[in-house]
Formats: structure tokens, C-alpha cells, sequence
């Protein structure tokens, strides 16, 4: 998996890049999902499908930006899902966005899961790579991305990130994201799912929430590219992520774009989702 790290190290230095050289402006395309894509879009996943194709481990790359798998090595044995940036939106008006790659061994599904790494690109450029560990580098200015610390969260957090469009919530999930308020939680809502969980992560603890609603029913954010890998990172951290009931990693998706209902945070942020929600089903 080091090939695989070090092809991530390559590909956060060139989008980085990227962010100067390139414009932030929408294209007259749209991605697999119907999302119209930035021209940095479209750069960040040519980067990412250039240096991932170099990699003799890989057999299949899958795009958050493409509808369908690549197979770059049939005798390799891991398959990256991967966004190549996440929160882009965000780009145009200089907040940070990030990078999501999330590392399988078989199957799509949550349970082959073996490894997640994230970029953030902000103030500074952070390198997150969870395996047995979750640990932290920060990039320096020689290029080169130097050990921080492990990261770990606590059993109680400070942190409230509700994601979702307010007017389609449930009556019981906006009760529940009022109370977190009112128990003192504070607010860190960007829009972008990279530095919210960061913030959360780097905090030690909290919770980030985006529910199925009216008008998303199986919620927005999508199973292989971001859901699975920051589960994998928050449960190696010592946290806990569900959809409301259900563990995330115990998911497996019908289609490679899936997307699920996801709730990621301290444990006893998780056990209040757990309490609201099963006592909404009854």
C-alpha cells in the first residue's frame, strides 16, 4: 500500500498546483451523477487517473466523476474508489476542499475496505491516512509531506455539522440536531464534507450528520468515493459511523454511485442518533 500512499502524495502536490494555474469556472459538462463540473474538476480527476494508473497494485480505478470502473492492471490487487475533489463549490469562493480515496481488496463493499486517505487543500495542505492508525502529515515547503501525530476522538465531542437542506428534515432529526445545540454543541458547518470531518477529527470529537430527507431519501453523499472512507478513518480513530441504525462499513452499494443516509462522530454523539432513530421507527 506505501505505492499507493505515495501516488496520493503525488497527486495533492499537482492539484495544489492546480488551484493557481487552473480557473474555477463551471464547464459545460456534467459528471456521472448530473452534477455540472468545474474545469478544476475535470483537472483534479485527470491528475488522479494519470498517477493511479502508474500504480502496479491497482487493477480498477473508480471515478466519482465517471459512470463506470477503469481497469489499469488485471493482475493488481486493490481497487481505489476515489473523489477527486470533493466540495469543488467551494473552490470559487476560497474555501478548503479535499480529496477522498478509499482503498478495497474484493468486492465494493464496506466490509473489503482496507485503508482511506483524504487531502485538505486549505490554509494548509494536510495529508490523512488511516490503515491500523489514522495519522496526520502536514505538507512542508519543500514538498515533501512530514508525520504529525495519530489522530484519535474522544468519547464526547463539542461539534455539530447538520448537513441537508433544513425544510426536508424530519420532525425527530431536527428535534435531535436542536438539542445537540442546546446542550451547548457548536456549529462548524462549511458545506464541504472534507473540512467539516476534519475539523471534527482534529477537535477530537463531535458529530456530522447528513440524513435521508424528503428530497433525498437515501441521503446525497455517495457510498465508495466519501461515505466508506471517512467511516473507515472515524471507526480507526475511535469513533463510530452509521446511516441511523445500521453500521456504514456493513453496506454494500447496488451501483457504484450509491449514496446512503450518514452520521459520523464520537461515540456518544452516535448513541443519541441511535436512541432518536430507533425510537422514530417504532
Amino acid at each position: 500500500m506505501i505505492e499507493i500512499i505515495e501516488a496520493v502524495e503525488k497527486i495533492a502536490l499537482r492539484i495544489k498546483d492546480a488551484f493557481v494555474s487552473e480557473d474555477v469556472l463551471y464547464s459545460n459538462t456534467v459528471n456521472a451523477t448530473g452534477d455540472v463540473q468545474l474545469k478544476l474538476d475535470i483537472k483534479s480527476d485527470l491528475i488522479v487517473e494519470e498517477e493511479l494508473s502508474k500504480v502496479f497494485t491497482l487493477k480498477d480505478i473508480v471515478s466519482e466523476e465517471k459512470e463506470k470502473i477503469l481497469t489499469v492492471n488485471p493482475k493488481g490487487k486493490y481497487t481505489i474508489a476515489y473523489d477527486p475533489l470533493d466540495g469543488s463549490s467551494l473552490a470559487d469562493v476560497n474555501l478548503s476542499v479535499g480529496s477522498i480515496f478509499g482503498i478495497y481488496e474484493g468486492g465494493l463493499s464496506g466490509k473489503n475496505l482496507k485503508g482511506a486517505i483524504y487531502v485538505i487543500y486549505g490554509p494548509r495542505v494536510e495529508l490523512v491516512v488511516a490503515k491500523e492508525n489514522v495519522e496526520i502529515y502536514k505538507l512542508k515547503q519543500n514538498n515533501k509531506f512530514q508525520f504529525l501525530k495519530e489522530l484519535h476522538l474522544n468519547k464526547k465531542g463539542k461539534l455539530n455539522a447538520p448537513g441537508g437542506t433544513q425544510q426536508f428534515w424530519t420532525p425527530y432529526h431536527k428535534k435531535m440536531i436542536d438539542n445537540f445545540f442546546k446542550n451547548g454543541y457548536r456549529l462548524r458547518y462549511s458545506g464541504g464534507m472534507v473540512p467539516d470531518l476534519h475539523h471534527i477529527l482534529l477537535k477530537g470529537g463531535g458529530i456530522f450528520s447528513y440524513p435521508a430527507t424528503d428530497d433525498m431519501p437515501k441521503g446525497k453523499l455517495r457510498m465508495l468515493f466519501e461515505v466508506f472512507p471517512f467511516a473507515y478513518i472515524y471507526e480507526k480513530a475511535g469513533g463510530e459511523a452509521i446511516d441511523g441504525k445500521r453500521r456504514l462499513l456493513d453496506l454494500t452499494p447496488e451501483h457504484i454511485h450509491d449514496t446512503t443516509p450518514c452520521f459520523f462522530g464520537s461515540y456518544e454523539e452516535i448513541q443519541i442518533v441511535k436512541d432518536t432513530y430507533k425510537k422514530a421507527k417504532l
